[in-house]
């Protein structure tokens, strides 16, 4: 696949992209800036999952939006500066309910309280619950091709790499106290504890008071809430975790975390966390707060309700690139994540990416494609768009690729499936869109005598032009049948000065025709669906309401 680069040295490239405002450089000239004043050989970026869900697409998009930031800073540094990029799963949390989403329930509600990979694997593929989901997390990344290196929380804990640094809050555990206390309602408050000991009888992460703690012996100690026994446990060696604010803290400050972004709902939680690494000597990392994507009914989407779209979803109606330009695009703006946005994503990509060879390098850095393809978009070669995809399903009622390729070879000869895979995979994706959310919703409406009228006057013309016109022939055509009332838009003037049309009868075209609300430019559908499959349509319409 053939890519389109800039035609600029390194350090053109940085001098642009130093004036550049697209927010991943941006984020980018934040990091730079922190490296003037404490300077490193290495900078690290971190994204963080909790897997007591199923992954969802919120999940990607701060792995994808991490990653545009870091390559934005690699052209900023000339790539002088290594970076790595750690997804840290917080899998050593305790499992706290059921997702709805998950089988097995009964079997699962016998280990809550336990960390997620001492939780068995409701499935029975993995080692346990948290290794599960893990696994689906690191896949779907893996097929994206990000660059990154998985990290476990347990296996950190366990293995030793956090011992120093929890020393060091058990060292200054008054110091986190100070940070945590007053945010704390005062009943919580009374028996909080940064350390919270995994109980060597039930294997439970417990929430109780530390009576006693040695920072010389490296122990916490607590009074057991069943049998009341004073146990002593080391701070260190998976024998106890942090709470989740202290653990953050405690990880930015035990990996040298330079980046790290996080939904609008922890904007506290991360300035608390923050307090707690400057405690601890360490320097909070840079990064923003990203709003978050909302369902259908504009709630927050969550893992445990497995509302909204998950990332297979997505994936059996779209491209990977399609999901990527909605996670670049506006990240501290709330979205709805659902269905009805993917058209729209697929075809913005294709256009800004048909776009990009037109501009100029400035131009080209404020391009989404630029970050979505870290720099090296592919040449744009998609002859058509996804909504007239949509439509032709829609209006060939078609159930297999076959019969769309019979429209598209004759529309565009020589395009086929094998010249055009990314084409031949978008007819699938249009197909499957159809089957699930098109078909069940098509209604037809019937037409107005007046739009009767001009329905047959659109029928006679198309069936008057040559059966090679153009699609911006057939689309001046429909525009000139539709100036007339009540579809005139007298504020859209024509070329010649005339009235324009207004989007009511376009939007009536597709209402009347095809059972939908819209479509793509009618011109362009006609020109690919045939105009003798055209007026047979307008025919059946007017045959139906007659």
């Amino acid at each position: 696949m053939s890519t389109i680069d800039l035609a600029v040295s390194p350090n053109d490239l940085r001098a642009l992209a130093e004036q550049s405002n697209a927010w991943p450089f941006e984020q980018a000239k934040a990091i730079v800036a922190r490296l003037k004043k404490s300077p490193k050989d290495e900078v690290l970026f971190a994204t963080g999952y909790g897997p007591s869900g199923l992954p969802h697409i919120g999940t990607f998009g701060e792995v994808a939006r991490t990653t545009m930031v870091r390559h934005a800073f690699r052209v900023l540094t000339e790539d002088k500066i290594k970076t790595r990029l750690i997804a840290f799963s917080d899998d050593m949390d305790g499992f706290r309910k059921v997702p709805d989403n998950l089988p097995n329930k009964e079997m699962l509600t016998e280990h809550l309280g336990r960390p997620l990979t001492r939780v068995p694997d409701p499935f029975g593929t993995h080692s346990s619950l948290g290794a599960h989901n893990n696994a689906r997390l690191r896949a779907f990344l893996d097929t994206f091709g990000f660059e990154y290196e998985f990290a476990s929380s347990t296996d950190y804990y366990t293995s030793g790499k956090f011992d120093a640094t929890l020393r060091l809050v058990l060292e200054r555990i008054e110091k986190v106290m100070a940070v945590m206390l007053p945010s704390l309602r005062e009943e919580r408050a009374a028996s909080y504890s940064p350390f919270l000991p995994i109980c060597p009888r039930t294997g439970v992460v417990l929430y109780v008071p530390i009576v006693a703690h040695d920072v010389k012996a490296g122990t916490i100690s607590y009074d057991d809430p069943e049998t009341k026994e004073r146990v002593t446990l080391p701070v260190t060696g998976g024998h106890c975790k942090l709470q989740w604010k202290p653990d953050w803290a405690m990880r930015w400050v035990a990996l040298g975390i330079d980046y790290e972004m996080a939904g609008k709902d922890l904007i506290d939680s991360v300035k608390l966390s923050g307090k707690i690494c400057t405690a601890l000597g360490g320097l909070p990392p840079e990064g923003f707060n990203y709003e978050l994507f909302l369902d259908d009914k504009g709630q927050k989407i969550s893992k445990s309700k497995g509302n909204g779209l998950t990332i297979d979803e997505w994936l059996r109606y779209a491209s990977p690139e399609s999901l990527s330009l909605f996670m670049y695009r506006e990240p501290k703006s709330a979205k709805r994540l659902y269905f009805d946005v993917i058209p729209r994503a697929v075809d913005d990509y294709q256009q800004f990416l048909e776009g990009f060879s037109r501009q100029d390098p400035k131009q080209q850095l404020a391009n989404p494609v630029w970050h979505i393809h870290a720099g090296h978009p592919p040449a744009a070669d998609m002859p058509v768009t996804f909504q007239l995809l949509l439509t032709l399903v829609s209006s060939s009622n078609a159930e297999n690729a076959a019969t769309l390729w019979g429209f598209i070879g004759r529309y565009r000869p020589g395009v086929t499936p094998q010249t055009h895979p990314k084409l031949d995979a978008m007819v699938g994706y249009a197909i499957n869109y159809y089957r699930d959310f098109v078909a069940p919703t098509k209604k037809f409406r019937e037409p107005t005598d007046t739009e009767r009228v001009a329905l047959q006057d659109l029928r006679d013309a198309l069936s008057q032009l040559p059966p090679e016109s153009s699609a911006e022939d057939i689309q001046n055509v429909v525009y000139e049948i539709g100036r007339r009332e009540p579809f005139l838009d007298a504020v859209k003037k024509g070329k010649d000065g005339r009235p324009g049309v207004s989007l009511d009868w376009f939007n009536m075209l597709y209402q009347v025709l095809l059972g939908q609300e819209k479509g793509p430019r009618f011109g362009s559908f006609v020109a690919v669906y045939g105009l003798a499959n055209a007026v047979t349509m307008i025919d059946g319409a007017l045959a139906r309401s007659g």
